[in-house]
């Protein structure tokens, strides 16, 4: 049933995808409809990156949760209990209202279309089909394949984004539980050794994370760029009245929800994993076995180089890799206004 599932799933999208694609290369002929296909095209080419990446790393995924649940990153004593409680209630209302977000956007263009589209006998998007559906029953069937689409690709925004983003925010909670467990050597020297294995498990934790999920996050930047300028260029010809207007902007904020998470959360393991530095060296270390303090030396040095995720090996995960690409999108929406 699975496999059933999985492929119906990479038929919807791809088939959609492809539509839209073929309808960009043989239709299209002026600018306006070109950023009315690109826009969504766009979103759609991502959830096929992204239900590709899910396919591939469904093995990788199992194994880092695995290391979640294993020591010695799992919580064992009460406080570390709650760290990782706290952490996961983050994860959870990130998540709740970015499904929200996501669903009401889509909900809306559904909705939407079958009140203006539907009755005119129109698709709900532009798309080039091997078939005449001006009969009824043909174009119920495309309508509806359509709708489908476009729901399973916002639940695989949803999925895989929620999935990076969850990831990225157990690797804060492993450093805050290391934090708190190195500050408890000065009472149980006898779990340094577990602190020194857990340290290096995070490092390999996050470098595993990163490298299954760099082309998602690449891609994903990528076209948030691309989908913010082209947004801004729909909304000059949009009447700010119509549901169409609407829809625009609730699709940006997707867009800008989705890349701001990666840069956010990205930009949060970075800070705390710097901030280790000083949190060891606020410890009472002078009271510890020599051998135990040249270890901590070695954390310490380690920890200067912060743990960083990147896209296409450069750019880095952060809030100022978020900036960047705003400006970057309003000068490329603002040589396309110039052009026009």
């Amino acid at each position: 049933m699975y496999d059933v599932y999985t492929i119906l799933i990479v038929l919807l999208i791809n088939t959609f995808t492809l539509s839209q694609l073929m309808d960009l290369i043989l239709t299209v002929d002026n600018a306006d409809d070109f950023s009315e296909n690109f826009y969504v095209i766009l979103a759609m080419f991502v959830s096929c990156c992204k239900m590709f990446s899910l396919l591939r790393n469904r093995n990788n995924i199992a194994m880092l949760i695995d290391i979640l649940m294993k020591k010695p990153c799992r919580p064992t004593e009460h406080d570390e209990i709650e760290i990782r409680q706290k952490f996961d209630k983050i994860v959870q209302t990130n998540t709740l209202c970015y499904a929200t977000l996501v669903e009401l956007t889509c909900a809306f263009a559904l909705g939407t279309s079958v009140f203006k589209d539907y009755r005119r006998h129109n698709l709900a998007f532009r798309a080039w089909l091997p078939f005449n559906y001006s009969s009824p029953m043909l174009f119920r069937i495309a309508y509806f394949h359509q709708s489908i689409s476009l729901t399973a690709g916002s639940m695989l925004h949803l999925a895989c984004d929620s999935l990076i983003c969850g990831l990225l925010m157990h690797i804060c909670s492993q450093l805050e539980i290391l934090e708190c467990r190195l500050k408890k050597t000065i009472n149980k020297p006898h779990i340094f050794r577990e602190c020194v294995i857990q340290h290096t498990c995070i490092f390999e934790f996050a470098l595993i994370a990163n490298e299954k999920f760099r082309l998602t996050i690449t891609v994903q930047f990528l076209v948030s760029m691309l989908v913010v300028c082209f947004n801004l260029h729909q909304l000059t010809q949009t009447s700010m009245l119509s549901a169409k207007y609407v829809q625009i902007v609730l699709y940006m904020f997707c867009m800008l929800t989705q890349i701001s998470f990666y840069c956010w959360y990205g930009n949060e393991i970075k800070l705390k994993s710097r901030q280790l530095v000083s949190n060891i060296f606020e410890m009472e270390w002078f009271v510890l076995d020599y051998r135990v303090q040249k270890d901590l030396s070695i954390i310490m040095m380690r920890s200067i180089v912060p743990i960083e995720f990147t896209s296409a090996y450069v750019i880095s995960m952060n809030l100022q890799s978020f900036v960047s690409l705003l400006k970057t999108s309003y000068s490329a929406f603002n040589i396309l206004q110039q052009i026009k």
